[in-house]
């Protein structure tokens, strides 16, 4: 426990360092604050398109603005968020690698296991701090201007896309103990998530997937129920411990 705990604050101090901290806490706390932003600014946007395009003989509606534009905007924004976050820690074992620091350490009698296991708690640490800040900026400012009390499940639906991003922390750590060079664990985990999404298509199958989660938003707009996303969230927690449970197999048997 006291070698998992020393690892763990040393992966901490390491994003420190590195800058890691610094820059997701901006990334999110720019995603926190755009989302309302850009709902407040669409009708003074939508004003001065609709002056420019009078001439030329078009109209513009006006636009209502409320909470569920700026939440609309949040979950736009989080792909991109995940993108971001996976590519700032797809280096997470394969720089290790190429810099040979993982020798001295398993050398020095540190368990392989504890290693992954350490990973695991500091990105997953990362994602849930940078995530829920995003989702409690938004809110907050979303509580200041408009009503969320004319959204339903709000906390239920941001949770099913928390848990992607966990699934997808699973994938990263999976592929890069089975891959040496950050491009090919980005292939990987782009590869298996566009194979989960293409057999998620299928509506018998769908709904058992994880990428149902990513449709969450839905809850918002009353078009489907909680119950239609429990099987979805079985199953990925279910997957993302199997990722981790296989990256520890797939890295106790590898050649450092």
């Amino acid at each position: 426990m006291k070698q998992l705990t020393t690892f763990t604050s040393k992966e901490l101090l390491e994003s420190v360092r590195t800058g890691k901290m610094l820059i997701l806490s901006i990334l999110f706390l720019l995603f926190g604050i755009m989302n309302p932003a850009i709902a407040k600014l669409t009708p003074w946007l939508m004003e001065i398109l609709s002056e420019n395009l009078t001439e030329t003989g078009f109209s513009i509606i006006s636009v209502e603005v409320n909470a569920l534009t700026s939440w609309t905007q949040f979950y736009k924004n989080i792909p991109i968020a995940f993108i971001i976050f996976l590519l700032m820690f797809s280096n997470t074992l394969t720089g290790e690698y190429q810099k040979g620091t993982l020798i001295n350490i398993i050398t020095k009698g540190m368990n392989r296991w504890k290693i992954i296991v350490s990973k695991a708690i500091t990105i997953i640490a990362f994602w849930t701090i940078g995530y829920w800040l995003m989702f409690g900026i938004t809110y907050g400012y979303n509580a200041y201007f408009w009503d969320n009390n004319i959204i339903s499940h709000i906390f239920f639906s941001a949770f099913c896309s928390y848990l992607i991003g966990i699934w997808l922390i699973s994938l990263l750590l999976l592929m890069s103990t089975i891959f040496r060079s950050n491009p090919f664990v980005l292939l990987a985990v782009g590869g298996v998530f566009l194979v989960i999404y293409f057999i998620g298509l299928f509506p018998k199958i769908g709904t058992y997937m994880p990428i149902q989660l990513l449709n969450s938003m839905d809850l918002l707009l009353h078009i489907e129920k909680i119950s239609e996303y429990s099987y979805a969230i079985i199953l990925t927690l279910i997957f993302s411990i199997l990722n981790i449970a296989v990256s520890i197999i797939c890295f106790n048997k590898k050649n450092i």
